[in-house]
This record gives structure tokens, C-alpha cells and sequence, in this order.
């Protein structure tokens, strides 16, 4: 009997524990449904790190800045960082995690085009929100993904009208890393300098591998093609710690930036801190924004930046203002909509504007792009920039591009035509026919 009341009694015990575990998983079920989950997407580790845990830091910031406002629809935001560590399958990897586990209401984050590429399927499928920070070669607009970043009309065609307006550059060196962005934005240069008048026999293209560090021959070929007495420049598509060794081979043939200029889409304040910029002194690179820029709200963003990393010495740069930009305008649309359901913030997006850090207002347009200045810098000792030219006024981006074959009749509009490329001439959408482009 003792044996029985003991068993019954511990029985009892086991419930009450259980119904208290219950009760302590209850609220810490409720506790995490007290907070938004932002995903965070960027490389920490691999090759790619040294230009995208600027960008996990950046968010980091932003979200507690926005916490310090009073959260979001009553709630904290909750940063729900991962490490796709360079490798473009695990990106897509982690993209179905944070949404599927974490249930992030949206993600910020990649930076390649072949990282973009891969998670692209995983928002769709799963109906979730990527804003993506970084230029990028166009030819694409997905209803998931908000591209903050350039698109070639809003970097690479300005930077080439500059050169030719103002340097009367006539000769043109396309050379750029090996993949998908910089193989379609000369693709889209070509075609556009060919419609400008240029002959073929004066573009000369040349692509190398991720890392590439032996310019010696490339560069004596530029020296040579920049020989025939035109104006020669160089449009680069070069991508990470392939530039240093690329300028510094510039300088040992004693190609200054007065003679052969180059203008870059890569190389930003983060790719120069902490490397002698003495090589690439005068040369110039094409952004949407320099931290050198003078406006009171890239100073305060600026002293915010530094007063999060506790280092005076960090630097801003381009990637991180669409981030600033991308962010404050999903807050925007999640307090328009009144929820953080991606089908109704999706649709509130669109006709957001924020202010840029540059002294203009952005504006989230229908095909999912945004309203961008572009400036050309000139590169200084110190690793900043200094401004000689930029646009008159905002540059709308374009998904598709005028100068393409199969791209200048498309035309993205999620608002009109809830499609990413309506055929204008065939007045049809051609939906998945898209991915086949």
C-alpha cells in the first residue's frame, strides 16, 4: 500500500513538474512571440567577410537604434544573425532556416549575385522578404526580393557618360572578375557603347579568376591598347582582393590615372582601409554614396557608426546606406500595413520613400528598385573620396536593360501588372520565362 501511495504520490510530482515545464515553455513560447525576428544574411567568415560583417554590424545597429524608438508595432525587433561563410549553397541554406525555424518576418542580407541567385527560390517558396544591399547587373525583379542596391543604369551607364563627356574618353577597357555581375554588365556596356558609336576594334574585354594576383601581362595589354592615341580608361568590374595586386601592377608600369584612368564598381572605403592607397591615388570609382559626403545626415550617421563599433576609425560605404535606406523603409511598410505579414508589406512597399544619407529622397518604386544619385569619386591617399561629378537628380533603377535584345521590351511592375517582366510588344506577362533569360 505504502509502496502504491508512494508511486501515486510521485506520479502526481510528475505531473505538477511537467505542468510546470508546460507552463514555463508557455511563456517563453509567448515571449518569443513578443518580438519581431529580422533575419541577417551575411558572410562572417570565407572570402567574403571582409565586406559583409560590415553589413551584419550595420543591421545590428540599425535594429537596436529602432528598438531605442520603441520597437516596431509594439514589439523589440529581434536579430536573428547566421554565417553562410562564403559558400552560395549554404546561403540558401541558411535563407530556408531563418524563415522556416526563426520565422523572421524578413531578411537582410548577400552580396554576390550567385549568393542572390540561390536563395532566390527559397523566398518565393516560402513567401518571405529579402532586401538585398549590393550593385548588382540587373535583369531581374522578383516579387520577394527589394534591390537596394544599383542597378547598371544607376552605376555602370552613368560612370560610362561621365568618361566619355567629361575625360573624351574613346577607347574603353572592360575587365572584370569571372562570373554572372560583371560578365552582364559589360554585356550591357558593350551594347551600350556600340549604340553610342563606338567601334568594336575600341573595347577590349578580359575576365579573371576570384583572387587573381599575376596582372603582369593584362596590364601590359591595357598599356598597349591604350597606345593608339585615343583616350583609353578602364571600366572595372574587378571584384575583392584581386584590385590590390591589379593597381599596384598600374603603378610598377608606370600607368598613372592621367594617362589610363580607372573607374571601379567595387572597390569602396571598405575594400581601401588598411592598404596602401598611394597605387590607386587619382583613379575613381562610380558609387550611390561616399562616406566623404557632406550632408547633416551622413554625419550623425556617421557618429552613430562609431559610437556602435566603439572605433572612430571604421569606415561607411555604400552597401551599408542601402541597407540604412532598405531597413527604415520595410519599418515604414510593416507600420503602413499593420503587420509584418510579407503579402501585405510587400504590397505596402512601393511608393515608400525615405531619406538617403546624401541629402535626397529614395523612393521603393514598382519594380521593386529604388530612386539612387550616383557620384564618381576620385580616390585620395587617405582611403576616401573625393567628389567630381555626380547626377542632377535621382536616378530611378531600371530592372531591364534599354540596350539588351531580349531585356529592352520587358518591363517589371508588381503594382500594374503583379509581374517582374511584362512583355510591352506581346502585352503579357512571361513569368517563369524569366528564370530562362
Amino acid at each position: 500500500m505504502l509502496g502504491l501511495l508512494g508511486q501515486a504520490t510521485k506520479g502526481v510530482g510528475a505531473l505538477a513538474a511537467a505542468a510546470v515545464i508546460a507552463g514555463t515553455m508557455g511563456i517563453g513560447a509567448a515571449k518569443a512571440q513578443e518580438t519581431i525576428k529580422v533575419g541577417i544574411l551575411h558572410s562572417l567568415s570565407g572570402t567574403m567577410a571582409i565586406s559583409e560583417t560590415t553589413l551584419k554590424d550595420a543591421m545590428l545597429m540599425l535594429i537596436e537604434e529602432q528598438n531605442k524608438k520603441g520597437g516596431l508595432l509594439g514589439k523589440k525587433l529581434e536579430a536573428v544573425v547566421v554565417d553562410p561563410a562564403s559558400n552560395w549553397p549554404l546561403f540558401a541554406e541558411k535563407a530556408r532556416e531563418l524563415i522556416t525555424k526563426d520565422k523572421v518576418a524578413a531578411v537582410f542580407g548577400c552580396w554576390t549575385s550567385v549568393s542572390r541567385k540561390s536563395v532566390l527560390p527559397v523566398f518565393k517558396e516560402l513567401n518571405n522578404i529579402l532586401f538585398y544591399p549590393v550593385q548588382y547587373e540587373g535583369e531581374e525583379s522578383e516579387r520577394n526580393v527589394f534591390y537596394t542596391g544599383a542597378a547598371p543604369n544607376q552605376q555602370a551607364i552613368p560612370a560610362v557618360d561621365y568618361l566619355a563627356n567629361d575625360e573624351k574618353v574613346e577607347r574603353w577597357v572592360l575587365a572584370g572578375t569571372d562570373y554572372v555581375y560583371p560578365r552582364t554588365t559589360n554585356k550591357i556596356l558593350e551594347a551600350y557603347l556600340k549604340s553610342r558609336g563606338v567601334k568594336a576594334e575600341d573595347i577590349m574585354i578580359n575576365y579573371t579568376p576570384f583572387g587573381h594576383s599575376d596582372w603582369q601581362t593584362i596590364v601590359s595589354d591595357i598599356k598597349k591598347f591604350g597606345s593608339a592615341g585615343k583616350k583609353t580608361a578602364v571600366v572595372s568590374t574587378i571584384n575583392g582582393d584581386a584590385n590590390v595586386p591589379f593597381y599596384k601592377e598600374l603603378a610598377n608600369q608606370g600607368v598613372k590615372a592621367t594617362d589610363i584612368p580607372v573607374v571601379a564598381f567595387s572597390v569602396g572605403e571598405e575594400e581601401l582601409a588598411g592598404i596602401d592607397t598611394k597605387p590607386l591615388m587619382g583613379h575613381l570609382a562610380a558609387w550611390n554614396y561616399f562616406m566623404s559626403i557632406d550632408t547633416p545626415e551622413n554625419k550623425a550617421f556617421i557618429e552613430k557608426w562609431h559610437a556602435f563599433t566603439k572605433d572612430k576609425k571604421r569606415v561607411t560605404n555604400d552597401p551599408m546606406e542601402a541597407h540604412y535606406i532598405g531597413f527604415n523603409m520595410w519599418v515604414k511598410a510593416v507600420e503602413k500595413a499593420g503587420t509584418t505579414d510579407p503579402d501585405k508589406v510587400i504590397a505596402a512597399l512601393p511608393g515608400i520613400k525615405q531619406a538617403n544619407l546624401t541629402g535626397g529622397i529614395s523612393e521603393m518604386l514598382a519594380n521593386h528598385h529604388i530612386t539612387k544619385p550616383v557620384f564618381i569619386g576620385e580616390i585620395k591617399g587617405d582611403g576616401q573620396f573625393d567628389v567630381v561629378w555626380k547626377t542632377k537628380d535621382l536616378v530611378p533603377g531600371d530592372a531591364w536593360s534599354d540596350f539588351l535584345d531580349g531585356s529592352k521590351t520587358l518591363e517589371a511592375d508588381w503594382v500594374k501588372y503583379n509581374c517582374g517582366n511584362y512583355d510591352t510588344v506581346q502585352k503579357k506577362c512571361l513569368g517563369a520565362a524569366a528564370a530562362a533569360k
